[in-house]
């Protein structure tokens, strides 16, 4: 398994509270003595500094599929992490007293996650036996709903309720009528509030919806002929005046035209320049 050396040094140093710290004894890989290093457990990593101030770990312990066990060593108060794997290497390391082995051999033990999977599911059955005890002795001390027996008719049947029933409301005082089969009864119409219409109190007779519908189809009609009526007002209407006016102009545009030929005859006659006014 290959970890991010940047990362694992950041988890180990962040403000998460860790697990369990203290001072061990780590039995070098190389050199087989005993070292003093600072551990810090968080989840199921166990890193390992060469003081307690240090700024990085020197080294890290993944504790799953593994086992922490009493092991015999020229330290005293020694212990193992072994791994299943035939060719994972044997931690062996030590403490200062024989209450701390005891409290890192168990802080060890229950780091995995495969043990926190063990203890949830040991906690999941335990609810399950809890629920089911409280479920079984609600049952029992709930009280059974009495249920009134149907009336019986004359041939000694059963009277049965109506399926489906539909709501008249066309009527001031409104009915139920149901759909059953022979001898159905609906029930009894609520009783309505003092005050209470089913009228509209803008239109009067609006009981049911048709009568409400027409009341407004009329206000629409009212109001389609109002806008048509505002529409044809608005539109333009042709003038009188507007033909004898273009004949007008034409008239003075024929004496002008007039005038201009009178005055170009009169220069050719007399040879000097004639105005004359039109």
């Amino acid at each position: 398994m290959k970890l991010n050396e940047r990362s694992v040094a950041h988890y180990a140093t962040c403000d998460s509270p860790p697990d369990k710290t203290g001072f061990l004894f780590k039995k070098g890989e190389r050199n087989t003595a005993y070292h003093r290093r600072w551990f810090v457990l968080k989840g199921n990593m166990l890193f390992y500094f060469e003081e307690r101030d240090s700024r990085e770990p020197i080294g890290v312990i993944v504790l799953e599929g593994c086992t922490v066990e009493l092991c015999e060593s020229v330290e005293e108060f020694a212990f193992a992490i072994k791994f299943d794997c035939a060719k994972a290497r044997v931690y062996k390391l030590a403490a200062e007293n024989q209450a701390a082995m005891e409290s890192w051999v168990k802080a060890l033990s229950r780091a995995s996650f495969d043990y926190m999977r063990l203890v949830v599911k040991e906690l999941e059955r335990q609810l399950e036996e809890i629920q089911d005890a409280a479920g079984a002795g609600g049952q029992q001390a709930r009280p059974k709903p009495s249920r009134k027996p149907p009336s019986a008719t004359a041939n000694g049947s059963a009277e049965a309720a109506p399926s489906c029933m539909t709501w008249d409301g066309c009527t001031d005082a409104g009915t139920l009528s149901g759909c059953a089969g022979d001898g159905g009864r609906a029930p009894p119409v609520p009783p309505r509030r003092l005050g209470a219409s089913l009228e509209s109190p803008v239109s009067p007779d609006t009981a049911c919806f048709s009568k409400l519908h027409d009341w407004y189809g009329r206000e629409v009609e009212e109001l389609r002929a109002q806008w048509l009526q505002i529409e044809q007002m608005l539109q333009p209407q042709p003038s009188e005046d507007r033909e004898p006016k273009l004949i007008q102009d034409s008239e003075e545009d024929s004496q002008g035209i007039g005038c201009f030929l009178d005055t170009d005859l009169s220069r050719v006659i007399t040879g000097s320049p004639g105005i004359q006014e039109c």
